[in-house]
């Protein structure tokens, strides 16, 4: 009898060395079973089957296509790993995360980003930016698949991803919490480099091509754009959020001061 490669209930497959690697740092007990491409050797590979043996995980050496299968023809690079699906990170998240922090919240909104490349690379930089939490609407929005996981190379399981289920009503409670809300705009005057990124802050950017809903607008304290000067209109949204993202950590470093060169 065919052994099923369907997803059991209750649990999901990632796939991609960099995102199986973070899984196995973060909590590779999640773990229950791995299937890896015959015939592959390479060191990066080799590496996580040893912890996975070390582990007592049931591994099986299958065809290529029995992956491209299993992973809907993505670039599985040859491991995929069945998990105990994790719960959903929600607005009572958020809170927690909020109440334990000893310097000032640094959050990224999204507003139906629902392209799962552009999730997964907005993640991606999130991490690299040291963004505290990722917030979502839990409706007409990518959630947490398998390939937002292998774009974000290990970051969906270093950022929280909160989806919450009124998007309005989250800024607003954030805002009673003293962070402040910046939207982006292409159609605003105010620069993003000619604003203040810091403090308690939250940088929203919109869907691609739509940018943000009229009430996610209208209920920023601000909004800003980044200035264009070629032909096109506008940037793809997670182009945008590296932009964004990284002009708040400038602002946000500590000043440093140079010492004086001794003559």
């Amino acid at each position: 009898m065919q052994r099923s490669f369907l997803p059991k209930p209750k649990y999901e497959h990632i796939f991609g060395l960099h995102t199986v690697r973070q899984v196995f740092e973060n909590d590779i007990s999640c773990v229950v079973e791995l299937w890896t491409q015959q015939g592959r050797h390479d060191g990066k590979l080799q590496s996580l089957l040893k912890q996975a043996q070390q582990q007592g995980i049931v591994i099986q050496e299958v065809p290529k296509k029995t992956l491209d299968k299993l992973t809907g023809n993505q670039h599985h690079q040859g491991i995929v790993i069945r998990c105990k699906a994790r719960p959903i990170n929600t607005q009572s998240k958020l809170e927690t995360i909020l109440a334990s922090l000893n310097q000032p919240p640094f959050l990224l909104i999204l507003d139906e980003v629902q392209d799962p490349h552009n999730l997964g690379a907005c993640l991606r930089t999130a991490d690299a930016a040291g963004i505290h939490a990722v917030i979502v609407p839990k409706n007409r929005a990518c959630s947490l698949s398998p390939s937002v996981r292998k774009v974000a190379s290990g970051a969906a399981d270093t950022v929280p991803l909160i989806q919450v289920t009124n998007l309005v009503s989250t800024l607003r409670w954030l805002q009673e919490q003293g962070v402040w809300i910046i939207g982006t705009d292409d159609e605003t005057q105010t620069s993003l480099f000619d604003t203040s990124l810091t403090g308690p802050l939250a940088l929203v950017l919109g869907a691609e091509g739509t940018g943000l809903r009229r009430l996610t607008r209208e209920n920023c304290d601000v909004l800003v754009s980044i200035p264009m000067f070629g032909k096109v209109e506008s940037l793809n949204v997670s182009v945008a959020t590296g932009v964004c993202l990284f002009e708040a950590v400038r602002q946000r470093q500590p000043i440093v001061q140079k010492k004086p060169v001794s003559t």
